[in-house]
């Protein structure tokens, strides 16, 4: 005898789950020119064969029902729903990170593009961080290297294992669980920001800088800071020139600010799959006269290390949950929520940084799967009122430093890979 399966009940089975702290600010934000949206890709030795992808995408859905969701409107909040079905794949578009309409959200927040060797996937932010997603990337390469290759993949450094139910802490809200008892202030100056020629249709630039791991690090040494304050005090040198080049008196300079986001993973014991990321903010104020290198790397090294530890972070955590527990916030009706969000997020949300930068690290994978693939990217979209945004990843000996932008002129490629080269790196640079 066999049995079918119930349609209507398989569908009541389908998980929803309420948007995570960091997330609620996300589709209030959205507007017609911008929607916030990340890239993770990975370049493949081989060919992708559409149809052994499909059938693995379709293996692994169910083991993300938050990050294989749909965005859904209730009366009070927006909601995530567990998609039933895989997503279909797509053609690589004529540049990264198309705008995700809202029609696109509500079907589902997440697309998985093929270009050749290519598997990419593009997120809408409330479903997941940079590390919720390269988890479930892992295990989608995984799953498909299996079934193209006959491969025996293990569950570890990150890949998961698609006929394992989804853990309760995968799916958790982690900024609720370590909130602090004591708030954070939230005061800070406007920073300076880089301006151009907007491009118009959406049409994004996006441009890599590859630099030997080794070689980096032992320069980042030197200068006696981690890879990631490294790098985030070479974009914040290249920004200085860029603002001396832009606005010839001193006094009417602003603050060279960059955003670094901090996987709070690492702070709290926490195996969310969901956002779960906050931000230290580093400075520099030009005003006060030019910054050399060295300074530069101490300003960022003193400012992560103050920050970057649990009781801190959990300071900021309960300042930025204290909002959605007051009693009038959680009976407001969602339009007015989104109002008022949205005129926050547009006061404060991206007028504090110059720029973000989003390093996920080197990216460790089973052995086994390692000869399979040649390189990984991690791609940031724009900010909403800014002109650029940067994503690194390492993976094997080289870092990928990823550039976008939506102005014509390559100003921060250019002061960048200078400011690289007088520090003795000789970034390989490639562009869309």
């Amino acid at each position: 005898m066999t049995f079918t399966k119930d349609p209507s009940k398989e569908k009541a089975r389908l998980r929803w789950l309420p948007l995570d702290n960091a997330a609620k600010i996300y589709p209030a934000a959205r507007s017609k020119t911008w929607s916030n949206v990340f890239r993770l890709s990975a370049t493949l030795t081989q060919p992708v064969d559409r149809a052994v992808l499909e059938e693995a995408l379709e293996a692994v859905i169910g083991r993300f029902p938050a990050i294989c969701a749909r965005l859904r409107r209730g009366c009070f909040w927006y909601y995530l729903q567990q998609i039933e079905h895989s997503p279909q794949i797509r053609e690589e578009y004529s540049y990264p990170l198309v705008r995700m309409p809202a029609a696109e959200v509500r079907r589902c927040a997440f697309r998985v593009i093929v270009y050749q060797n290519r598997i990419a996937l593009e997120f809408f932010h409330a479903l997941t961080d940079g590390n919720g997603a390269l988890v479930f990337l892992k295990t989608l390469l995984a799953e498909y290297l299996r079934r193209r290759y006959g491969i025996a993949v293990p569950a570890e450094q990150g890949v998961l294992d698609p006929a394992q139910e989804p853990l309760a802490e995968e799916l958790e809200d982690s900024f609720q669980k370590y909130a602090g008892s004591r708030r954070a202030g939230r005061k800070g100056t406007d920073a300076y920001r880089i301006t151009g020629t907007r491009e118009t249709g959406g049409l994004r630039h996006l441009t890599c800088l590859e630099l030997p791991v080794e070689q980096t690090l032992q320069k980042a040494h030197e200068y006696g800071v981690s890879l990631t304050a490294f790098l985030c005090a070479a974009t914040m040198m290249a920004i200085q020139n860029i603002q001396e080049e832009q606005t010839a008196h001193r006094c009417h300079h602003r603050p060279v600010k960059v955003l670094l986001p901090v996987n709070l993973r690492k702070l709290f014991p926490s195996a969310s799959l969901r956002n779960f990321v906050l931000y230290t903010i580093p400075e520099i104020d030009p005003r006060l006269g030019r910054y050399s290198f060295p300074e530069i790397c101490r300003a960022v090294r003193h400012r992560m290390g103050l920050e970057l530890e649990p009781k801190f972070m959990s300071t900021v955590i309960a300042a930025n949950v204290a909002g959605e527990r007051i009693f009038a916030v959680k009976i407001m009706p969602l339009f007015l929520k989104n109002l008022v969000m949205k005129a926050v997020f547009r006061r404060v949300g991206e007028r504090k940084s110059c720029l973000s930068l989003s390093n996920l690290g080197t990216v460790q994978m089973p052995d086994v799967m390692k000869p399979y693939i040649s390189r990984l990217d991690f791609v940031l979209g724009i900010q909403a009122t800014g002109a650029y945004n940067c994503g690194v990843v390492s993976w094997g000996d080289t870092l990928y430093l990823n550039l976008t932008r939506n102005i014509r002129e390559p100003k921060l490629e250019y002061h960048l890979s200078q400011v690289l080269q007088e520090l003795g790196l000789k970034p390989l640079v490639r562009s869309n």
